[in-house]
């Protein structure tokens, strides 16, 4: 839907230091009043200019987020309270915390989706392990002088995780650093499995205490409506189905059972069926059936940008330890905005059954690809 176009006799007149503050990042704190109108501002212009109309729990956010950067950036700035959006998947979580990313005029921040930033966080506590606070040191590098840190797509499915997540969040309160937080659950939500959920909750207490939480929720999934992200090119993907030779062909792709090669990454060989340039190609079994962690799909990220994963079965069929790298798959190459052609014998809706967790994300991802059947 469109929205009214904006008033411009009331928004002219600070177009001009609003591009000032958008060209470049300052580490000098601006005028708190006036960075909150720049959250204001900044939103409503990229709404109009998209074709959104703000639902109540988008505004919501936005005034809250205002609130955040006119205090943050004022005079005698004090510790804030992080800020915790959770909702459904296409809801707007990702897209209200890159516009305050973007927005905010101040050069200390960080964003991250939280599945890269845990991975940096293990190869660095990794590399300071005989420190005396490993974690400690690794943070002391990872932000430096970080004021704003922003996690897109948090989620908790392992204890062990969850129990360096709690570390985590302590120590990022400790220092003062601005959290900001998108999720699919909402804090109680997270980590349901019954039999670790109980261990996790000081960590959801300390959300709760030390963050607003709040619902970006509205009827829209924005994901599935008519693509505004023309310059994505993640959303410039396909899915193929049945994947025929005559497809394969007329989109110049692999044929199907190309023998595997061995492809380094890090200390190992994963086996792929395709690789040329910037362009890598794996069946779903080679990256779902086997031991791999999203630790992999990132160090493939800075390789590869143009990737085709080949015959994707019904995920229903599959064991969830499959479904969910699977899932971890998909994530890393939406955020990180790779060009992905996925393969298959079935309709795409047909394919992705199964009961785990973070599924609906998944689908919600995919069918932004513009699904190709073969003509009949």
């Amino acid at each position: 839907m469109a929205v009214r176009p904006p008033n411009r006799s009331r928004l002219t007149p600070r177009w001009p230091s609003l591009r000032r503050l958008f060209g470049k990042a300052t580490t000098a704190p601006a005028n708190g009043v006036a960075s909150g109108r720049v959250i204001h501002d900044y939103f409503h212009h990229k709404a109009h200019s998209q074709g959104y109309t703000l639902s109540l729990s988008q505004q919501r956010v936005i005034d809250c987020m205002a609130q955040h950067a006119a205090t943050l950036l004022g005079a005698g700035a004090k510790t804030l309270p992080g800020l915790y959006l959770h909702g459904a998947v296409g809801r707007g979580k990702s897209w209200l915390l890159d516009g305050f990313f973007q927005a905010i005029p101040l050069a200390e921040k960080q964003r991250l989706h939280f599945h890269e930033f845990f991975a940096r966080l293990h190869r660095g506590m990794f590399t300071h392990r005989d420190q005396p606070d490993a974690l400690a040191t690794t943070l002391d590098e990872l932000l430096r002088n970080c004021r704003v840190l922003c996690f897109d797509e948090f989620h908790v499915h392992d204890i062990g995780d969850a129990m360096l997540i709690t570390r985590l969040f302590k120590a990022l309160f400790r220092r003062g650093i601005l959290l900001l937080v998108t999720s699919n659950y909402p804090p109680e939500g997270l980590l349901p499995n019954p039999l670790y959920h109980a261990r996790f909750k000081p960590v959801i207490d300390l959300i709760n205490a030390r963050m607003q939480v709040m619902e970006v929720g509205g009827p829209h999934d924005y994901r599935s409506q008519a693509r505004t992200h023309a310059q994505q090119l993640f959303t410039q993907g396909q899915y193929v189905w049945p994947a025929t030779p005559a497809q394969r062909q007329a989109s110049n792709l692999p044929a199907a059972q190309t023998p595997a090669i061995a492809l380094p990454v890090g200390t190992r060989h994963l086996p792929a069926r395709y690789c040329e340039g910037r362009t890598i190609g794996f069946t779903f079994s080679d990256l779902c059936d086997h031991p791999t962690a999203v630790m992999d799909y990132l160090e493939l990220c800075r390789r590869f940008d143009h990737w085709i994963i080949d015959e994707l079965p019904s995920l229903a069929d599959c064991s969830i330890a499959a479904q969910q790298r699977f899932i971890n798959l998909v994530d890393v190459l939406y955020d990180q905005d790779k060009h992905l052609i996925l393969l298959g014998q079935r309709s795409l809706r047909e394919s992705l059954g199964g009961e785990a967790i973070d599924l609906a994300r998944t689908r919600s991802r995919l069918g932004q690809l513009v699904e190709i059947r073969e003509s009949v």
